[in-house]
């Protein structure tokens, strides 16, 4: 079984974070660069809260803000549920389903690994699923030698 730290550690992926003092727009064009729906956002060293999509549309476009004279800072979600190195992927849906998020930042003390979608841990969900599959399917197809 896997763990959200071989996900992280074991990916060449970058890992995505925005000062929190740069302006949202700036934070989206970084988004849209990398193809990503979410960013930690950093003060220094320190993991200090989440940039959504959810929260570009609901704090910044449906108030009427300029995301050009907004930080990230100042409408970013703050209230993190974070994931240790050591939790199975299925502590990792578990917590985004008690926080209802998409994303989770992996942390280490104080350190930030990396940041996991609902998508990767599906993804791993179906790939050992496929394993168990392909297993059973030898398994039920075998014929022993000799009949």
């Amino acid at each position: 079984m896997k763990t959200l730290g071989s996900i992280v550690k074991n990916s060449a992926r970058e890992l995505y974070k925005v000062a929190s003092g740069a302006t949202v727009q700036t934070a989206a064009e970084y988004m849209t660069e990398r193809n990503i729906g979410a960013v930690t956002i950093v003060d220094g060293d320190r993991v200090v809260g989440l940039f959504s999509e959810r929260d570009l549309m609901r704090r910044v476009i449906a108030t009427g803000k300029d995301p050009n004279a907004v930080t990230v800072g100042e409408v970013m979600t703050t209230e993190l549920i974070a994931g240790l190195p050591e939790d199975s992927c299925e502590e990792g849906i578990s917590k985004m389903r008690q926080a209802k998020c998409r994303h989770l930042p992996v942390l280490e003390g104080h350190q930030f690994l990396g940041l996991i979608s609902l998508r990767d841990l599906l993804e791993v969900e179906v790939d050992e699923q496929a394993e168990e599959l392909r297993m059973l399917n030898t398994y039920i197809h075998y014929i022993p030698p000799g009949l």
